[in-house]
């Protein structure tokens, strides 16, 4: 039986379970963030809001691709070169495209990556790129479910930058295929390509964006450091960043009791364990496949089993929930000051730091949806605990970009199960087949979510 049918052989129960299993995408450690080096320009009037801004966000276009299994025989090792963004994995690359003759590839290019000094990039390693890089098209590889992955993914969508996306399923282990991990050492998503640099770290992701796409027509989410703005921003951006958001998600997961009203599927912690475990017996074996991977195979396993007992400690997570009441405090207050900054009624309200979306606004909005996908969102702000922060919130779903995006990240059948069983089906099953698995999935998918939305609005 092949592989990925094994994966996928429990149904969407199994699909379910290790979605929200792998919803951090990252190894569990909160990195320390390193402030850009560049100055960035302030949104212009017609960049804030519902503006001209808001209006060339939605000519966005976003190309959802499965990276081909090809890729793993093709992937030349990748070299690190100074790190310009400071730590993290930042690569100079050549990237040379060839036509992939496989059908299953068809509408796909082979990335090819050889590590090689950048003629474009300044010798002393800074992060200025050239108009050419400025042309060429951003490449992310992500997992919809990952927390990190749809805060790089909101910022794309605020900064309306074209970016050709491929879904790397965590579901399926694809972050542990060997091709993967030569393109990020530590096997975690996001990872963001752009012409001859690779980013890892979705704090540097989010810096090389900002420090890159400085047009004046490209809307900016850090104000410049000279603005009364830029240490406030900076302030929240930090504060939120610092979240152990990884560990909220697996504790919540493994300890449904202390949530109310969550998307999480009911059987999902019954799963999580074993597959946590299967998980550290795949990546022994990848290590023992694929000797030039063992030592990252290796780290990988460690800190899988560092995290479980973390994350599986009630103690520890009733601690860190406690103490998010006093960031969530934090952000209320500064709320409460935007509200009366624009006391007149019918006034455009104010975002988190000014009357502009920035940085620090993409990293509440996305801790806010997870908080609400973990069944949190009444001990944090419902039942009138927190009004500005609800208010807020209610704002930020009703953002275009944010409902494009992640309008639909917390609705596991729709973000995870269906496309996870699409690709099992697309890859494996024979044509015919595939078609008659394919059409019943939808069919299937249809009726689910018919039966979903139907209980929401006898529900409210």
């Amino acid at each position: 039986m092949p592989e990925d049918w094994k994966r996928f052989r429990h149904g969407h129960t199994e699909t379910a379970a290790l979605a929200c299993a792998s919803m951090d995408g990252e190894a569990g450690s909160v990195r320390p963030y390193s402030p850009p080096h560049t100055r960035a320009m302030m949104h212009k009037e017609g960049d804030r809001g519902t503006g001209a801004g808001e209006e060339r966000r939605h000519q966005m276009t976003i190309i959802t691709l499965t990276p081909p299994r090809a890729r793993a025989e093709s992937l030349a090792e990748v070299a690190c070169s100074p790190q310009p963004l400071g730590g993290g994995c930042s690569h100079l690359l050549t990237l040379k495209m060839a036509a992939v003759n496989s059908r299953e590839a068809q509408d796909e290019k082979e990335i090819l990556l050889k590590p090689e000094s950048d003629p474009d990039m300044p010798k002393d390693g800074t992060a200025a790129a050239s108009t050419s890089q400025k042309e060429s098209k951003l490449v992310l590889y992500h997992w919809t479910q990952s927390f990190s992955s749809q805060k790089v993914r909101l910022a794309i969508a605020e900064k309306g930058l074209q970016c050709e996306e491929y879904d790397v399923s965590l579901p399926l282990s694809e972050h542990n295929e060997p091709w993967f991990m030569r393109l990020n050492p530590a096997g975690e998503v996001p990872v963001l390509v752009h012409r001859h640099r690779v980013v890892c770290d979705p704090s540097q992701i989010l810096d090389y964006l900002e420090q890159t796409f400085q047009d004046e027509g490209t809307p900016k989410l850090i104000p410049p450091l000279d603005s009364t703005y830029y240490h406030r921003v900076q302030h929240y951006r930090e504060l939120l960043d610092s979240l152990p958001m990884n560990a909220y998600t697996h504790g919540c997961i493994l300890h449904p009791e202390i949530t109310v009203d969550s998307h999480i599927p009911a059987y999902a912690s019954t799963r999580i364990r074993a597959q946590i475990g299967n998980t550290e017996s795949e990546l022994k074996k990848l290590a023992e496949a694929h000797p030039e991977l063992k030592d990252a195979y290796i780290a990988k396993q460690r800190r899988l089993k560092t995290k479980l007992f973390d994350h599986d400690n009630v103690k520890y997570l009733k601690k860190i929930l406690d103490e998010l009441e006093k960031v969530m405090d934090q952000v209320e207050t500064e709320l409460q000051r935007r509200a009366e900054e624009t006391p007149e009624e019918g006034s455009q309200p104010s975002w988190l730091c000014g009357d502009f979306f920035s940085i620090a606004d993409i990293s509440l909005a996305v801790a806010l949806h997870r908080l609400k996908f973990l069944g949190l969102s009444r001990r944090y702000w419902g039942n009138g605990t927190r009004m500005n922060l609800e208010a807020y919130y209610e704002r930020v779903l009703e953002r275009p970009t944010f409902r494009r995006v992640l309008g639909h990240v917390n609705n596991i059948l729709i973000s995870a199960v269906l496309p996870t069983a699409f690709r099992v089906a697309r890859k494996r099953a024979p044509s015919f087949l595939g078609a008659a698995v394919l059409t019943g999935l939808l069919g299937g998918a249809t009726y689910l979510a018919f039966l979903y939305f139907k209980k929401r609005l006898m529900a409210s």
